[in-house]
């Protein structure tokens, strides 16, 4: 099986040595995406201000690999403090419709930056 890499521009995870998502076959695995703005800063604001921009990140490495919001079968977000469960649940409105994808939501210590307080990563099927 080839190995397909998703790519976006602008690509932030680059000088990481990641990928914004690698298709196998039918599945699409699409790393985590946070609430970052196109020069890969953590956009400034409250959560919903982060949340609604990670989703964005989200849809635009969706959008790379030829999918949106409706191919996604998984995700898996995370945050840094779980009483912000309520706003996840908004967000998951504003982005998702029926039938909602399979979800975990993890409260971590910690994302790749002190100012990160939401991740995103996602399964989607290609050709669904």
């Amino acid at each position: 099986m080839t190995l397909k890499q998703i790519q976006t521009e602008p690509d932030p995870y680059a000088p990481y040595l990641l990928s914004q998502g690698i298709q196998a076959g039918n599945l699409v695995f699409i790393s985590g995406q946070a609430g970052y703005g196109d020069d890969g800063k953590i956009v400034e604001g409250n959560f919903l201000a982060q949340g609604r921009r990670a989703f964005k990140n989200l849809q635009r490495a969706l959008k790379s690999g030829g999918l949106g919001f409706g191919d996604v079968a998984k995700v898996t977000i995370f945050v840094t403090d779980m009483q912000n469960f309520a706003d996840v649940v908004t967000l998951r409105r504003e982005f998702f419709s029926a039938p909602y994808p399979a979800d975990s939501i993890l409260e971590v210590k910690a994302l790749y930056t002190p100012e990160a307080m939401i991740e995103i990563e996602a399964i989607a099927i290609a050709n669904a």
